[in-house]
C-alpha cells in the first residue's frame, strides 16, 4: 500500500456511520493516494460502500466491531471497559502503524485518554493538548487547549505553545508565528499567578511572543497561536460558537419578519451565505490532540458530512507535514534565543 492510510471511527459522533461513512468516501474520491479503514458495525457501514466503484472499493477497508464508545460514557469505562470498540480499535491501529492517522468524531475525554494511553506522548512533552483553527478577521488562529488540561501549570502552556507554534509554521507555511497568551487584558499588571509566571517563560523561550491577547483580540487577528488553559479555552471555544449560531438565528429571524425584510435579505443572500460560510464552525472542523507519537483528529461530534470531511482533511494535511515528527525535533532541540528576542 502506498499513499496515505486513515482509520475512521465510524461509530463516533451523534450521527455514527450515516455521516462519518460517506464524508470520508466523498474525500476519497478527491484524493486518489488515500485509503480508508472504517472502524465499525459492518452491518451498518457495508450498505454505505455499495456504490463505490471497483476502484474505489479497494481502497477501503472494514474492521468489525459492535462495541461503542457513547458520548455519555465516564472515561474511565471507555478505557478499561470497552477494549474493543471502534474509538479503540481505530486508535491501535496508529499505534501499530497500520494506518497513519485516526479521526473520531466520540467523546472527547475518551478520545484523548484512549489515545494518551495507547500512543504516548513524545518524551519531552508533558501532557497532549487540544489544538484547532479558529476563524478570525484576517484569516484563522489555531488555539490550544481546548478541553483537554484543566489544571496546567506555567510549564505545560509553554509547551503548548512550542507545539502551537511548530503546527502553525508547518500547516500555514508562516515562518515566525506570532504566539499570544489569552489574559483578561493587554496590560502587564493584568492575569493571575499562571499568566504571569507563563509570561515570563515564553519571553525566553526564543518563540515570537508578543504578549497577552484578550479575547476579542483572538478574533480580530492579533497572533497565529494563543495558548491558554483547557478550561479557559473549552470555554472560549464553546462560547464563540454560540455567538455564531446566535447571530445566524437572529438574521434569519430578522429577513423573515416582514415582506420588505424579505426582499431586502433576497437582494443581500450572497453576502448572507458568504458571511454563513465564514463564520460556520464546521468549516474549520478537526482539532489536533497535538503532543501524541501518532495523529489523532478530533471531529465535533454534531458534525454534518461536510463537516466531517473537513476533519478527514485535516488529518491528510498532518500526515503530509508529519506533525507529530516535526514538534517531536522541535521538543527535543537545545532552545535557541535569536538577537532580536534577547
Amino acid at each position: 500500500m502506498t499513499g496515505i492510510a486513515l482509520a475512521v471511527d465510524a461509530m463516533g459522533g451523534d450521527f455514527g456511520p450515516r455521516v462519518t461513512v460517506p464524508a470520508a468516501l466523498a474525500v476519497l474520491r478527491e484524493t486518489p493516494s488515500l485509503w480508508l479503514t472504517f472502524v465499525g458495525d459492518e452491518s451498518l457501514i457495508n450498505p454505505l460502500l455499495a456504490r463505490l466503484s471497483s476502484g474505489e472499493r479497494s481502497r477501503v477497508s472494514v474492521v468489525h466491531t459492535t462495541e461503542v464508545v457513547t458520548m455519555d460514557d465516564k472515561v474511565a469505562v471507555a478505557l478499561r471497559q470497552k477494549k474493543q470498540s471502534s474509538m479503540r480499535l481505530a486508535i491501535n491501529l496508529v499505534h501499530d502503524k497500520s494506518v497513519d492517522a485516526c479521526v473520531s468524531a466520540g467523546n472527547t475525554g475518551a478520545l484523548m485518554a484512549i489515545s494518551r494511553f495507547v500512543l504516548k506522548t513524545h518524551a519531552d512533552i508533558d501532557r497532549p493538548a487540544i489544538m484547532a483553527a479558529l476563524p478570525t478577521m484576517t484569516g484563522h488562529v489555531h488555539m490550544l487547549d481546548l478541553g483537554a488540561n484543566v489544571d496546567s501549570g506555567p510549564a505545560h502552556l509553554l509547551q503548548f505553545a512550542q507545539m502551537g507554534s511548530v503546527v502553525a509554521e508547518v500547516l500555514d507555511g508562516i515562518e515566525r508565528p506570532r504566539v499570544g497568551l489569552l489574559n483578561i487584558g493587554e496590560e502587564e499588571i493584568k492575569g493571575n499567578d499562571l499568566i504571569r509566571q507563563t509570561d515570563e517563560l515564553l519571553k525566553q523561550s526564543g518563540l515570537n511572543y508578543i504578549g497577552y491577547v484578550e479575547g476579542d483580540g483572538v478574533f480580530k487577528g492579533h497572533a497565529d497561536v494563543v495558548v491558554c488553559d483547557g478550561f479557559v479555552g473549552n470555554i472560549a471555544l464553546k462560547s464563540s460558537e454560540g455567538v455564531a449560531k446566535m447571530m445566524a438565528g437572529m438574521i434569519k429571524a430578522e429577513i423573515g419578519r416582514s415582506w420588505l425584510s424579505k426582499l431586502v435579505g433576497a437582494l443581500a443572500f450572497p453576502i448572507w451565505k458568504g458571511l454563513r460560510q465564514q463564520m460556520d464552525p464546521g468549516r474549520y472542523n478537526g482539532a489536533s490532540l497535538v503532543g501524541l507519537t501518532g495523529i489523532v483528529i478530533k471531529s465535533h461530534g454534531s458534525a454534518d458530512e461536510a463537516s466531517f470531511a473537513q476533519a478527514v482533511r485535516v488529518s491528510i494535511k498532518e500526515v503530509e507535514k508529519n506533525v507529530p515528527g516535526l514538534i517531536h525535533a522541535r521538543m527535543s532541540a537545545p532552545v535557541s534565543v535569536p538577537p532580536a528576542a534577547v
